[in-house]
């Protein structure tokens, strides 16, 4: 057990510099020392209690996630209604008070289109229920209502979505291990560390990304839609930027036109005559389609380009677009078009997400946390040194030695690992010191215990680090398991607490039980030394 042959020696060697060479670039960044440009430099990210950020809270409103599912059914009756003429004929399809109504002119036809609503009903996908119910009043008049239980399994996902698109659009600004999480059935909670300006974020996250490409109504009278009166099938949309001589609103066709959740990518780009700034999109291969359809088959008619609820603008169909593709172009500035394209390759939000709550925090507390942590980390590791030093001697030293390595190592990993360093992470970097110390105590005074037993030296060592090594795994394994638990249900400080107690722990055993038994047995073999001095 104390036999260690050169190449195992060097690999030792070379796993422990490997990684304590890697905590070089965060040591030179605590110290304020400028690192060579161009060398590699895995650095220990700071969370938003010791860097300073940003901390938004978001709100969804749950009357836009039903006002969405009743459109959404709303097409597809009447797309299925359409199937079935002339067989069938109903009255105008309405969606008043949340519910679709619409009224079958043969009361022979009752259970043929009622069998034909079933299909749409169906809630597989969502409770496993039938998420909307079928009411038949007056004899031939249909009621479509949404079922409590479809709806607030329809806003449990779209929170859901909401959360990953949020989490993609800050990732592409990026900044590292932001936190996103859910807080609350309607809630996002965003904090971003190093992010100083809150504004930016706000704008990013506040942007629905909400892209539709639908038919101008050219039959609609001017006077009505200034007024904001809409045809019927029509909605009013107002245009984002006010226009010189222009109607300020359009009139467009509600149904029928085409969603941007079927793009595929988003990129800044320039008009090449005018190099103003533009987003130039792509479709995947069934909003290709869509979109071909669209323009061959309204060649010479406008359509409008709208984002939010905005109108950005309306040109004309001059010829059918076929290869899936097409530049949005409006008053973009470049850091405006930029953010538009992030959002729009991110996906739209499937809900409004409000802004409840916004602070910034500044970096000053998490200085002085990270000054004072540094302080009670020297202060405990000197009291430690000196303890240990004194009570085994060149033992002692050697756990020293493996206190010294391992906070390195630790530094080190996390730094490549590319992990957040949080305060409750300073905590977690303390404890693992003493975790670390308390495996040579076990390690030593099992030595010491042969040694009273009548063992020889080199038995005592061997049979010392043989016996307390099973402990010691023993305890670490609970605390790994523990620690493990912590990081899969935990969040935030819980996790950064989870991530440093982790790596510590592996680290702690590897410097004080591998590499002090390589020193203790390459002393011993150099020295040989008649007794011990524990």
């Amino acid at each position: 057990m104390l036999d260690f042959p050169r190449w195992k020696v060097i690999m030792l060697w070379a796993v422990a510099l490997a990684c304590a060479l890697s905590a070089l670039p965060t040591l030179a960044g605590m110290a304020g020392v400028r690192w060579p440009a161009g060398v590699p430099e895995p650095k220990v990210n700071l969370g938003l209690d010791l860097a300073g950020g940003s901390h938004i809270l978001l709100e969804a409103d749950p009357a836009q996630v039903r006002n969405q599912r009743v459109e959404g059914m709303e097409e597809s009756v009447r797309t299925k209604l359409h199937a079935m003429t002339p067989q069938v004929r109903v009255s105008d399809i309405s969606n008043a008070n949340g519910s679709i109504n619409f009224q079958v002119e043969d009361p022979s036809k009752i259970d043929a289109v009622r069998e034909a609503m079933l299909p749409l009903t169906n809630g597989a996908g969502l409770t496993g229920k039938r998420d909307w119910t079928i009411t038949v009043v007056d004899g031939n008049r249909f009621v479509l209502t949404p079922s409590q239980e479809g709806i607030d399994q329809a806003v449990t996902q779209a929170m859901d979505t909401a959360v990953e698109v949020v989490r993609k659009r800050i990732d592409a600004l990026g900044t590292k291990e932001p936190t996103i999480i859910r807080s609350g059935p309607r809630r996002i909670l965003v904090q971003v560390p190093g992010l100083q300006d809150p504004q930016a974020l706000k704008n990013l996250l506040g942007q629905t990304a909400k892209l539709e490409f639908k038919l101008v109504d050219q039959a609609a009278l001017p006077s009505d839609v200034a007024q904001g009166i809409a045809p019927p099938g029509d909605e009013i949309v107002p245009f984002a930027e006010a226009r010189a001589g222009a109607a300020p609103k359009l009139a467009v066709k509600r149904l029928g036109g085409i969603r941007g959740d079927e793009l595929t990518n988003a990129q800044l780009s320039n008009n090449s005559q005018t190099n103003a700034a533009t987003v130039s999109i792509t479709f995947n291969s069934d909003g290709g389609a869509k979109f071909a359809k669209l323009t061959s088959m309204n060649v010479g008619k406008p359509f409008a380009i709208i984002l939010d609820g905005k109108v950005l603008s309306a040109p004309t169909i001059n010829e059918a677009i076929l290869g899936g593709s097409a530049i949005i172009s409006g008053n973009f500035t470049t850091d405006s078009a930029n953010q538009l394209a992030i959002s729009l390759r991110s996906g739209a939000l499937p809900v409004d997400l409000k802004v409840v709550e916004e602070r910034t925090v500044g970096p000053d507390l998490g200085a002085d946390s990270i000054r004072k942590g540094m302080i009670a980390m020297g202060v405990g590791t000197l009291a430690l040194a000196i303890f240990i030093i004194v009570t085994y001697g060149r033992f002692g030293v050697y756990a020293c030695c493996a206190l010294a390595l391992n906070m390195l190592m630790i530094l080190g990993i996390m730094g490549v690992v590319g992990t957040t360093l949080t305060l409750p992470g300073i905590a977690g970097f303390v404890l693992t010191i003493g975790a670390a110390v308390d495996a040579n105590v076990l390690i030593n005074e099992r030595i010491r215990e042969e040694r009273h037993r009548g063992r020889r030296v080199m038995q005592a060592v061997e049979v010392g680090y043989k016996e307390a090594t099973r402990a010691i795994f023993d305890a670490n394994i609970t605390n790994i398991i523990a620690a493990s638990l912590m990081f899969a249900f935990g969040s935030g400080p819980v996790k950064g607490f989870a991530v440093v107690l982790i790596i510590g722990i592996m680290t702690s055993v590897f410097t004080a039980v591998v590499m002090t038994r390589m020193w203790v047995s390459q002393w011993l073999r150099r020295a040989r030394p008649a007794d011990l001095n524990l």
